[in-house]
């Protein structure tokens, strides 16, 4: 007796959307200067790098960056983003060299379409192996700047910026 198998939609073919179309604006070769602050009474750490951005199928995008990160040296990251038109939410993901933990996205685009949020949740910055909430926002400018803003959500309730990372594509 055959069976048929059914797959979910995300297994099929999926022809880009205009959320996905927006990603592609991201495409390219960049440099970055950050800037971070890990607390009021901390200095501003500055560190600079380069960042690859491909395009996976017109679905997603992969960033590979390159150089120094504040605190930790040298250091390779690697970010994905997509949009999941079932869930009507960005989804994506984040990995660096220095660190074990598999950071998770989910996210929107703001009304002018010039503003991607994404929610994850990490380890707090207080070194007490607890897991705060953050929100890193990307920016487009132009077609050759971006800025990502980063907060995380402090027991106060309140968002915290500790770090702000300009983008600009190489000419």
């Amino acid at each position: 007796m055959e069976t048929t198998q059914t797959h979910p939609e995300s297994t099929q073919h999926s022809e880009p959307q205009k959320e996905h179309q927006w990603l592609q604006k991201l495409v390219g070769e960049w440099t970055y200067e950050t800037e971070v602050t890990m607390g009021a009474d901390q200095p501003t750490e500055r560190a600079t790098g380069t960042e690859t951005v491909r395009s996976l199928g017109g679905l997603w995008i992969l960033a590979e960056g390159q150089g120094e990160m504040p605190g930790c040296g040298s250091a390779t990251t690697l970010m994905t983003i997509g949009y999941d038109p079932q869930q009507h939410r960005y989804v994506g993901t984040w990995i660096g060299s220095m660190m074990t933990y598999l950071w998770q996205y989910e996210g929107e685009l703001d009304a002018g379409e010039t503003t991607l949020t994404l929610y994850s949740d990490g380890p707090a910055m207080t070194g007490d192996e607890k897991l705060a909430k953050y929100k890193d926002a990307i920016e487009l400018r132009s077609d050759d700047h971006r800025v990502m803003t980063s907060q995380m959500l402090g027991d106060d309730g309140q968002w915290h910026h500790f770090m702000t990372t300009n983008y600009y594509r190489k000419q």
